[in-house]
């Protein structure tokens, strides 16, 4: 099929509900349209970002989402996927309309103005958005900022930058959410109910021009087994081994027969966040803020094997075994490698102060965030009896984290704005420390033998200015720019199996000027056209450099990768009016040297895991259709998206068997669709869809089957919600995620159908 057919499903598709959502008709604006995907409606930014946004507010969280985390408040939002796997995980990055879920630097998530993005590596593991510094209760709003078109953010911008607002009470406030949620999990040898309990409180107030405010909140949750053991069938029948049963036949991504023999990953999480700020009023116009965050995780995973000894009835997890007519060996490492326990304490620190006056806004803001304590402790002898100890690792990230400082203002020419200036610098350092020890007590026992080390830094000083020019009525040209200096130093590795190093690695650094340039025509007081281009440089994070990891899945870095040039243009066209808004864009991004994390068997081994490299040259084109409508219907809401995207490889030397296939994770489609209706006040019934078109997870789409472990499947899940104001002071929500129990993989097996419960209650 041509890119032409290809593309005129979806602008077909978008043109029928524009039609349908136009024909609605005009009433006058409505409190409920919280939620928006827009331009430059949104009122003065101090950015100045010249982007397609879109918003939630925390009243359309309540009402239609089932939120338990901070990361589902995006699962609705156009072209965002949130690789959640259950309740707590703080493994979730965020994938966008050109990057997947591998990619998790082409991203930014700040809460507050404070980097919750963790751009120590480029992965869904460490480096992983710390969501978790955020709860549900206290979000006020968020607002997503689509491609690298403000030169207000660094080329981590690429995909999207997400805007996280907490509240700030103006008078006494309290608030006291507990939730129940519980999964049935049901695939190969594994039936399990899980449940997952949440409580968590907020608590405000102000004394005249301090205004202070603390959240705690608790999450102890149950998960489904996030890995499967399996062991490839060997080319030919043989009756050695111990005869078993209890395996399962299946096919590996490749299309290889495997036997699955077990399952491992299976977490008990039991997680605490703790936060409190405090904003001085120092004048009418100039504010001090100061917000503290804690992270408290401690997670226990265990194993599950399906094989039993056909002889004694005794479950087996190692050594030779005869299944189905084959001899598989399997060492202890199979099922040990998914048994882990956790134990994490991190801190975050934010201290800005901003103000305005006149015409002109500031902010500097500074943070930190430090990894104090986070040990992972594993064994390597085999199980069951390594359940109670023996020989192990542990590995350790103490001291890893970053710190960012940032001043900025913006300055209008006159009050029709016909010039708003904004500008600003931006400082950020990295650190990652990765130290590996083994130990004769992985449970409880001290520090051994070093036999793993990963550290390094970098570092990036920027400057940036950009000017909205308004030299017409109905025309805006923003030109703007970021000069990047960034260096990469003090990297070291060491491993004593394989046997490398010590290796000190080399320094690098590079600098780049990132222009931007957009111009918006508004022909008529409810449209919006706007074409803009961005340049961006994304340099490689610490991780990708020097971060050595073997279990449980196997990731080897690159100390000589260059920085990814993303060159990103959008032609968004937007009506906006009282019912809400419909917008069409046309994007297209060309990236040199695009950095890929891709899964698959490392270099000189059959062992599969993530590694970097690279690619000469990407392009990723498409549609994206995005429609909030309120009262379509008497007293319905209607919300959704629909993109098409054409990302693929378009020149790679090290793997020219990738040329014209898809880049890992970024499917043809995605969609999503929400219905709300209020039949009185007091009550809202919502239902939702997310919808992905089959993705990949190796760069040359080797990976023929999706629909196994380690594949990237599609899937289509329907969500339920209805929200009861049951008084001034009390309400409840129901909802069911994944009621149609689409049984689908991103790599893991996701979460099946899982019934919630929620109870709130506002002072």
């Amino acid at each position: 099929m041509t890119c032409r057919h290809r593309l005129a499903r979806p602008l077909l598709a978008a043109a029928a509900a524009v039609a349908i959502a136009i024909a609605a008709p005009a009433r006058a604006t409505d409190p409920r349209n919280d939620i928006t995907v827009t331009g430059e409606k949104q009122g003065d930014r101090s950015d100045n970002a010249p982007a397609t946004r879109a918003s939630i507010t925390a009243d359309r969280i309540a009402t239609t989402v089932n939120a338990v985390n901070a990361e589902d408040v995006l699962k609705y939002l156009p072209s965002l996927i949130v690789r959640k796997r259950h309740i707590g995980d703080t493994q979730a990055p965020l994938a966008t309309r050109t990057s997947g879920l591998g990619a998790s630097a082409r991203s930014l998530i700040y809460a507050d103005g404070a980097l919750l993005s963790a751009l120590i590596g480029n992965n869904n593991t460490s480096a992983s958005p710390r969501w978790s510094l955020v709860s549900p209760q206290e979000i006020a709003r968020v607002d997503v900022l689509y491609g690298p078109f403000s030169a207000a953010y660094p080329g981590n911008a690429i995909g999207a930058v997400v805007n996280i607002t907490t509240r700030l009470p103006d008078r006494l406030e309290a608030t006291i959410t507990g939730g129940n949620t519980v999964q049935r999990f049901s695939q190969y040898g594994t039936d399990a109910v899980l449940p997952a309990y949440q409580l968590g409180g907020t608590f405000g107030d102000r004394f005249g021009p301090l205004a202070l405010f603390a959240s705690i909140d608790h999450v102890d949750s149950r998960g489904q087994p996030l890995l499967y053991v399996t062991t490839a069938q060997p080319a030919h029948p043989s009756a050695a081994g111990d005869p078993t049963t209890g395996a399962y036949p299946a096919l590996s991504r490749t299309g290889a027969p495997i036997a699955v023999l077990g399952a491992s990953g299976i977490e008990h999480q039991r997680e605490d966040h703790i936060k409190f700020k405090a904003a001085l009023d120092l004048t009418s116009a100039i504010r001090v803020t100061y917000v503290a965050g804690l992270f408290l995780n401690d997670t226990d995973a265990t194993a599950e094997s399906y094989i039993a000894d056909h002889a004694t009835n005794r479950t087996a997890y190692t050594g030779m075994l005869s299944i189905g007519g084959f001899a598989y060996t399997v060492p202890p490492s199979a099922f040990s490698g998914g048994v882990y326990s956790y134990d994490e304490r991190h801190w975050s620190h934010a201290l800005s102060a901003g103000g305005s006056g006149g015409r002109f806004t500031w902010q500097v803001i500074g943070t930190l965030y430090d990894f104090a304590n986070d040990t992972q402790r594993m064994p390597t002898a085999a199980l069951p009896g390594a359940s109670s100890g023996g020989a192990g690792t542990i590995t350790r990230l103490n001291g890893t984290g970053w710190k960012t400082l940032d001043a900025k203002g913006a300055w209008k020419s006159d009050d029709p704005g016909s010039h708003t200036l904004s500008f600003g610098a931006h400082g950020d350092w990295f650190k990652l420390a990765s130290t590996r020890y083994a130990t004769t007590d992985w449970v409880h026992g001290g520090e051994g033998a070093l036999n793993l080390q990963s550290k390094g830094r970098t570092r990036t000083l920027a400057l940036w200015a950009q000017d909205a020019w308004r030299f017409h009525r109905v025309l805006t040209l923003t030109l703007g720019g970021r000069y990047e200096w960034w260096q990469a130093y003090d990297g070291r590795n060491y491993s004593l199996s394989p046997l490398l190093g010590p290796i000190a690695q080399p320094r690098l650094s590079a600098n780049h000027l990132s222009p931007k340039a957009s111009l918006t025509w508004t022909p008529a007081r409810d449209w919006t056209v706007r074409l803009s281009f961005g340049e961006a440089w994304r340099f490689p994070t610490v991780g990708e450099l020097y971060q050595i990891v073997t279990s449980p899945i196997a990731s080897v870095p690159d100390p000589n990768l260059k920085p990814e040039r993303a060159l990103s243009e959008e032609l968004a066209i937007e009506r906006y009016d009282a019912h809400g808004s419909i917008r069409l864009s046309l994007f297209n991004e060309a990236v040199k040297n695009a950095l890929i994390s891709q899964v698959g068997p490392l270099a000189g081994s059959s062992q599969v895991g993530t590694y970097f490299q690279n690619v000469d040259r990407t392009r990723a084109r498409g549609v994206e259709f995005a429609i909030d409508r309120v009262d379509v219907l008497p007293r319905f809401d209607l919300q959704g998206s629909v993109t098409y995207a054409d990302a693929e490889t378009r020149q790679d030397a090290s793997v020219p068997v990738a040329v014209g296939k898809l880049l890992p994770q970024v499917p043809h489609w995605k969609a999503t669709i929400m219905g709300t209706w209020r039949p009185v006040d007091q009550l809202s019934l919502s239902a939702a869809m997310r919808y992905s078109s089959r993705q990949y997870g190796a760069i040359d789409n080797s990976d023929i089957v999706g629909n196994t472990y380690t594949g990237f499947y599609k899937y289509l899940v329907v969500d339920l919600r209805a929200a009861f104001k049951v008084s001034e002071h009390w309400s409840l929500g129901l909802g069911v995620d994944n009621v149609n129990d689409d049984k689908y993989f991103l790599y893991h097996p996701f979460s099946q159908r899982s019934f919630q419960v929620d109870v709130t209650w506002k002072l």
